[in-house]
């Protein structure tokens, strides 16, 4: 099969340019003829804001590149990932004009928030869900705490609301989880358009001993992640150790907080490298996700459960759909210290109970979230549109 997959590089990279990369690389491994399209917002900064506002909307400097493209590749489908903001939906008519079917992967939750995000303030907010042009995301400023840039943001997904673009001009969605797809759903997006497909890890990095007798957090040290909520819970847990691995804009306040309560079983590892970073995961009696926002398809739990390792979750968006209370993990109430530190006991106080959950983790690994698993998935999407496979129901 010939593909053209299109993407937009944000200025700052990020979890959808890893699954854009594993995906082409994965389809290319299987044979396939693998055609890419890329733009990156860094091309932004180089050209007046007037223009800018213009083409985040409707590119048409995007659509004669995506033109000439087609005509040399002349692809069975076309599957874009990101289009904002170089790209632009406006792309989405091109491919249309070449009678090509057409995929497209949400990522994150911009297509009902202007800051993707679903979240403001320290917590959870849909203000914006359900209205037609999203003022109070305007009004708080949520894309980069600017109201221009939001409203440039909001005019972008009201114009093509108003067009119809996403629910007339995509044959297929790939959303990450079922609680997405209910979020979609909320938007007006075609439920019978929309696809479940999780990420995957490329390599299995196998099982690990789980020797190392510590809980392990990994991700950015930043507000949505839940981390001072985590290093808050370890005054009442003096008896587990608690590694992190990760930097972000609360590294400082963190390092303060563990040195004022002298937290001396909390170790701040900063960034690490991947081989680092999982050679912790194989070694930790559990992973914490403490997360407060709804995340998309978190891939620090996918590793964890690929390591057989237990995941203590926050009961909060899409963690509630991955991780099976008793079974693969864990939950506690998000944001409460008192109930994190409730569940790290309980874990603590049943290793029996825990190495189960971790073999279970595995297995709803092997499941899931390998690469052959969804390259199955992935292939099962083109050829519904392409009909040279069953049709998806």
């Amino acid at each position: 099969m010939r593909l053209l997959l299109v993407h937009n590089y944000y200025q700052q990279p990020g979890g959808e340019d890893v699954v854009f990369a594993s995906e082409r690389d994965l389809l290319a491994k299987m044979g396939h003829d693998v055609h890419v399209l890329t733009a990156h917002n860094d091309s932004v900064a180089e050209i007046p804001r007037s223009r800018a506002f213009v083409e985040s909307i409707w590119s048409r400097s995007f659509q004669r590149i995506l033109d000439a493209k087609i005509a040399e590749v002349r692809p069975d489908v076309v599957h874009f990932h990101n289009t904002f903001m170089v790209i632009s939906p406006a792309a989405f008519y091109t491919v249309k004009k070449w009678r090509i079917p057409l995929v497209q992967t949400l990522h994150n939750y911009r297509l009902a928030c202007p800051a993707a995000t679903f979240f403001r303030d320290g917590q959870i907010c849909e203000a914006c869900l359900g209205h037609f042009v999203p003022l109070p995301g305007i009004r708080h400023g949520c894309y980069r705490e600017s109201k221009v840039t939001t409203a440039t943001v909001a005019a972008m997904m009201t114009v093509h609301r108003a067009m119809r673009t996403w629910s007339n001009q995509v044959d297929r969605f790939v959303v990450l989880t079922e609680f997405a797809r209910q979020k979609f759903m909320e938007t007006g997006l075609p439920d019978e358009k929309m696809v479940v497909k999780p990420n995957f890890l490329v390599e299995d990095p196998d099982v690990g001993a789980r020797s190392g007798g510590y809980a392990l957090f990994v991700g950015r040290l930043s507000e949505e992640k839940g981390v001072r909520t985590l290093v808050e819970s370890w005054s009442a847990l003096p008896h587990i150790p608690l590694k992190i691995v990760g930097d972000g804009p609360l590294m400082p306040e963190l390092r303060a907080l563990v040195e004022s309560r002298s937290l001396t079983n909390v170790e701040l590892l900063g960034r690490r490298s991947r081989e680092d970073t999982l050679a912790f995961m194989k070694d930790a009696y559990c992973l914490v996700f403490p997360s407060e926002w709804y995340e998309g398809l978190p891939m620090t739990i996918v590793e964890a459960f690929a390591c057989g390792v237990p995941v203590i979750a926050s009961n909060v968006g899409a963690m509630r759909e991955l991780v099976a209370e008793g079974h693969t993990g864990l939950f506690f109430t998000a944001g409460d210290t008192f109930s994190l530190a409730t569940t790290l006991q309980q874990a603590w106080s049943q290793p029996d109970a825990m190495s189960r959950i971790g073999q279970n983790a595995r297995q709803e690994f092997l499941a899931r979230f390998t690469a052959e698993r969804n390259y199955e998935q992935l292939l099962a999407v083109y050829q519904s549109l392409t009909g040279s496979g069953q049709p998806i129901g």
